[in-house]
């Protein structure tokens, strides 16, 4: 069994969002996360082979998502912007791989759009160099060549970015204030090489009044939840946290008891629901 966490350009309109979950068939839906904020749902699929779902998707966000008209604070470069693959141990790696290229050349070559591989398979390239600003010109002169389909963005859809990886934890930190500011500082301190493994921005959450630390954790054996919220908490009061998604049962293992969290679930829970 692998997953698949397809993150979308859309996170505002619930009917939008359903009808992107259901077309992730046939892999089976074990979680949708929304956040109006960032204009973002973040879907955990499972599926011996995800590919076929992930074409499937792809579609439905080309259909449905116009990029022109996405103000989210999350940086992004597609309607279905980031495509992971996950093997959930090191056996099923080489199907990770196997299936994440699959979904690669079918969503470029059904649907014209253009690809990027990022993390192992694109020798460790990150997610933040391709979206970099002014992608499209980058492509246009050569600096930046997608690995599948046109060399062009699509005109409402973007790219699409695809890896095969471990889990990897998307981990947020709410602070008990708007100070936005304080909330970047945090981030650059404690982003890698600060803790290791973690990537981290600050925004300032319209909604919710409050300024975020928000982290991508991507070795939670090196750098836990616990420990963001233990260097978080060195600088400014914690309001809440938040898991995007699923998580491994042993990431949280050591979560302080005292800071709540919001959408707390595990793999090993969402698995074990389906059989």
């Amino acid at each position: 069994m692998l997953l698949a966490v397809p993150n979308v350009s859309e996170g505002r309109d619930p009917a939008k969002v359903e009808r992107l979950a259901a077309a992730f068939a046939p892999a089976a839906l074990l979680d949708v996360h929304s956040d109006p904020d960032h204009d973002r749902s973040v879907f955990t699929l499972a599926a011996e082979r995800p590919a076929e779902a992930l074409l499937n998707g792809a579609r439905a966000a080309l259909e449905l998502i116009d990029l022109r008209e996405q103000r989210g604070l999350h940086p992004r470069v597609g309607a279905l912007d980031v495509a992971p693959v996950v093997h959930l141990d090191d056996a099923a790696r080489g199907a990770a791989v196997a299936e994440a290229l699959t979904a690669a050349n079918l969503i470029a070559g059904e649907l014209d759009l253009p690809v990027f591989l990022y993390g192992a398979l694109a020798d460790g390239r990150e997610r933040a160099a391709i979206r970099k600003p002014g992608l499209a010109e980058r492509i246009a002169s050569g600096e930046m060549t997608p690995d599948f389909g046109p060399l062009e963005l699509h005109p409402t859809a973007g790219a699409v970015l695809v890896t095969a990886r471990p889990p990897l934890i998307a981990f947020n930190v709410d602070l008990a204030s708007d100070d936005v500011a304080l909330a970047q500082e945090i981030a650059a301190e404690i982003r890698e090489p600060g803790l290791p493994g973690v990537r981290a921005i600050g925004l300032l959450l319209d909604d919710r009044g409050r300024a975020q630390v928000s982290t991508n954790i991507h070795d939670h054996a090196r750098t836990s939840p616990a420990a963001v919220v233990e260097a978080v908490a060195g600088r400014a009061e914690i309001a809440e946290a938040e898991l995007v998604g699923l998580a491994p049962a042993a990431a949280f293992a050591d979560f302080p008891e005292n800071v709540p969290i919001r959408g707390l679930r595990t793999i090993e829970d969402a698995l074990a629901s389906e059989r």
